[in-house]
């Protein structure tokens, strides 16, 4: 029977396109909502890791980053990197404007009293790239410092604590009297298991625990940013079921109306003995057909789209409402086909209150002539 099932699903065409371009329109809308949240997602995790990481272990006074606390940190399941890092507060000067900043000394820099400066510093001060910048850090005695702009660089997200200025470690050091294996602190990186508010808690207390020394997770500092990135995965639930509803309701109008312009076929198809279950999985056979098409041509529009935007940036936002100056995306496959593997559950799933209606017709009123 599974072959005259497959055999008549066949010969039946589904001529509801309009429903066939509805699941199409609902799968690019929850293919782009996916990663819009995944884009979203990315761009303020990294914008938080470049600020302050995902957890900042300090101690008492300077941390020193030994040997043995290497092996304790490698030791760790879910630390994807760490290094020492200083920040300090300073003002800086370019002719008559004063502007207070945070300097974060990097090991990554390492060209001696070279600075990187954010784009929003730069105009304001206006300096670029080859300029000095008079720097004034103030403690027991007022230290000035003459760093020139090797980079001026756009934070990815417009964040207040963003004007901050990086400089190699060892001129922090040298500043501040620390020897070379001395740090204000070290920024841990976690794997992207991780990087939730409850993992990066979580990873904290473990951290702390196998270290000895204090372990702050930056959801904690910047626990309103976290609470905007869960209000925008509960919007894109919301989005997914809407759109799903949206597509199933229109493939339930598509097969019903296959359904009664096919009346004499499942009259005759009963008349030579096929049952109720066997006629509606065929019925299932052709929307589950044009249920997939729709979802693949959404699909595939959704991942161009996708891809124009990532390259691109054409989609600008306004970054002091929504921390990002251009729509982000990123595409997470595996939750990408999840996402259609779950649209496609439900649509079928609710195509059976249709395919009841087969069991209704009667074959003695409906076979009339030509039926296929």
């Amino acid at each position: 029977m599974t072959r005259a099932d497959s055999f008549i699903a066949s010969r039946i065409k589904f001529k509801g396109r309009v429903s066939v371009w509805a699941t199409a329109i609902s799968a690019f809308i929850m293919i782009v909502s996916v990663s819009v949240a995944s884009g979203y997602r990315k761009a303020l995790h990294d914008a938080i890791s470049d600020i302050v990481s995902d957890v900042v272990l300090t101690d008492t006074a300077a941390i020193r980053l030994t040997p043995e606390l290497k092996r304790q940190l490698d030791g760790i399941e879910g630390i994807a990197g760490y290094g020492p890092v200083i920040i300090e507060a300073g003002i800086v000067r370019s002719g008559e404007v004063l502007e207070g900043v945070v300097f974060k000394g990097v090991p990554q820099m390492t060209g001696s009293l070279q600075v990187r400066v954010p784009e929003k510093l730069a105009r304001k001060l206006r300096i670029g790239v080859g300029d000095q910048l008079l720097s004034y850090f103030v403690g027991d005695r007022v230290k000035l410092r003459k760093f020139t702009v090797a980079e001026v660089y756009t934070p990815a997200v417009e964040l207040d604590e963003a004007l901050i200025v990086y400089c190699p470690l060892a001129d922090m050091q040298r500043l501040l009297g620390y020897s070379a294996d001395q740090a204000g602190a070290v920024e841990i990186r976690l794997t992207d298991d991780y990087r939730t508010r409850g993992g990066m808690m979580e990873m904290a207390g473990v951290i702390g625990y196998s270290t000895g020394l204090r372990a702050a997770a930056s959801s904690y500092r910047y626990g309103n940013l976290f609470d905007w990135m869960q209000l925008i995965d509960m919007n894109v639930v919301a989005i997914l079921l809407l759109m799903a509803l949206v597509a199933a309701f229109n493939m339930i109008s598509g097969l019903l109306i296959m359904i009664m312009r096919s009346t004499p076929t499942i009259g005759t198809l009963k008349a030579l003995g096929m049952a109720d279950r066997g006629i509606a999985r065929t019925f299932l056979r052709v929307a589950s057909r044009s249920t997939v098409l729709g979802l693949a041509a959404g699909t595939a529009a959704a991942l161009l789209f996708c891809l124009v935007q990532g390259l691109t940036h054409i989609i600008k936002l306004d970054p002091s409402n929504y921390f990002v100056s251009y729509v982000p995306v990123s595409l997470n496959v595996p939750a990408i086909l999840v996402t259609d593997l779950l649209a496609w559950a439900v649509i079928m799933l609710l195509l059976l209150i249709p395919a009841r209606q087969i069991s209704r017709i009667d074959p003695a009123q409906s076979v009339k002539g030509e039926t296929l």
